[in-house]
């Protein structure tokens, strides 16, 4: 070998262990008791009640590469991975049901503190001030609260990070309330009422009310008026009859080319609507975002996992119409007509749609939904493919 080939050997042999040295000592040093982390952050930031273990035991490296991260806070891996490699029981029950936002979009970080609290679990505040953080319109000031409500205890009800049920229940139908109401309880105070009970939620607030025994704040006309004949006194097969009854323009909506169904594998009025009390004039029987998600959880599934997609919106029927539509998908019109409501300069300036302007593939109206999916995709603006050439082309091919 040449001297100058040796000379470049040793040179790499020197750039490599000087390498070597910074990547490890630090980690070591701060393996062994965080020292050199502390020289920078206050050791009074990382105390609590309650402190995280590997800080517990300076073990700032397990978590934290000292040089250089992809993520940050320099996380040696995604938040939610990190936190799997050490909770691995949790990353196999976060797989099935329904879960948390946080859960889905692996930030931990939104309830825990990474190193320590006051709270238990590690929770950046006491439990109800960390849930209403994000569910404000739940914190509303109640006339008569609930008491699990009340005390702040929402784990009484709902599950932090995963459940079998919607809204993350720990159970459903009276099962849930008889957690804590006793079947003697309901005899009581329902004399007249047939059975031992299963539709509590259908007059009963969860959280709160301004009524006394935390009846719903809208009454159904009949029920508010002492009128129960009107519904129960009629003899039909079904709720859907007599719900239809009265409600002659749902029977319109039930009837078109696009339809939920009543009666069909279990699908009736009372699945989304309560037939005494309600929050609001629709009578449902809680937030419709929740409602529909509770039996359109494939769909839910699909959006949350799509990188790309509309925003969140709270109201489903803001696109769809709830009953009944002569549009796929039970939409409010055609895909434009959905899209103009909030896109008002759609098809003014952008690519043609509209009547006169025909998919080649398949011979009807180019629309917004032509080219993109609200529900999600892998593309930027939710393109059905990639927006550079091989969407163009699906139409536009060059010969």
């Amino acid at each position: 070998m040449s001297q100058g080939g040796e000379k470049m050997n040793l040179k790499t042999v020197w750039v490599a262990s000087l390498f070597l040295l910074l990547g490890t000592v630090p980690i070591c040093r701060a393996s062994g008791g965080a020292t050199s982390c502390f020289t920078c952050h206050d050791r009074k930031m990382f105390t609590g009640k309650q402190v995280h273990q590997p800080v517990r035991e300076s073990r700032c490296a397990v978590c934290h590469n000292p040089h250089v991260a992809r993520y940050k806070g320099l996380l040696r891996l995604r938040e939610d991975r990190l936190c799997y490699s050490c909770h691995t029981d949790s990353e196999q029950r976060f797989q099935v049901g329904m879960l948390h936002d946080p859960v889905v979009k692996g930030a931990c970080s939104v309830c825990h503190a990474p190193h320590a609290s006051d709270e238990t679990a590690l929770l950046k505040k006491n439990l109800a001030k960390r849930c209403l953080k994000c569910h404000e319109k739940t914190g509303k000031k109640f006339t008569v609260p609930h008491a699990p409500f009340a005390q702040g205890n929402c784990t009484a009800c709902h599950r932090p990070h995963q459940a079998d049920n919607p809204e993350l229940l720990i159970n459903t139908g009276p099962a849930l309330c008889r957690n804590c109401h006793q079947p003697d309880e309901f005899t009581a105070d329902h004399p007249d009422a047939p059975g031992r009970g299963g539709a509590c939620l259908s007059c009963h607030a969860p959280h709160g009310s301004d009524r006394k025994g935390l009846i719903r704040d809208t009454l159904h006309q009949p029920y508010g008026e002492g009128k129960c004949d009107t519904c129960h006194g009629r003899n039909t097969a079904d709720s859907a009859s007599s719900c239809l009854a009265c409600h002659k323009k749902v029977q319109k909506e039930i009837n078109a080319t696009h339809n939920h169904l009543t009666m069909h594998r279990g699908n009736s009025c009372l699945n989304c609507h309560s037939p005494h009390a309600g929050d609001d004039s629709s009578l449902l029987k809680g937030p419709e975002r929740l409602l529909c998600t509770g039996c359109h959880q494939a769909t839910l599934g699909r959006y949350r996992e799509m990188p790309d997609k509309h925003p969140p919106l709270d109201k489903c029927s803001l696109c769809h119409t709830p009953h009944g539509s002569n549009n796929l998908a039970m939409t409010r019109g055609d895909a434009n007509a959905v899209c103009i409501q909030c896109h008002e300069s759609q098809g003014k300036f952008t690519h043609p749609v509209g009547p006169d302007v025909l998919d080649s593939h398949t011979g009807q109206m180019v629309t917004c939904s032509s080219c993109h999916n609200p529900m999600g995709t892998r593309y930027k603006y939710h393109l059905k493919a990639d927006g550079k050439k091989a969407l163009c082309v699906l139409c536009h091919r060059t010969y």
